[in-house]
């Protein structure tokens, strides 16, 4: 899926082709990074539990910077959950 973007952070704001793919098996996702890797990029990783905000936009920023490829894991973890704690309601945005 192709979408448009906006880069900030002190430059003159441009709008930049940014390529994003939603894989749902750990499979796929090790077939992508290790064609990626293959291929010399760089592949950095910044892990979530859903929920997106700024913070997380501020990591795929920072690591931008560093590598060529940014993964972003939606991954809402049972086991960060006690028992008793709403898993099942917390959310999980994709947008």
């Amino acid at each position: 899926r192709r979408w448009r973007g906006r880069r900030t952070g002190g430059e003159t704001e441009t709008s930049v082709a940014v390529t994003m793919f939603v894989i749902h098996s750990e499979e796929d996702m090790r077939k992508m990074s290790r064609d990626w890797r293959a291929g010399k990029s760089k592949v950095g990783f910044v892990p979530t539990m859903g929920s997106l905000h700024e913070g997380h936009l501020e990591l795929v920023r920072v690591a931008k910077k560093e590598v060529d490829k940014v993964v972003v894991s939606i991954y809402v973890n049972p086991s960060q959950f006690a028992p008793g704690e709403d898993f099942g309601q917390y959310p999980r945005a994709l947008e």
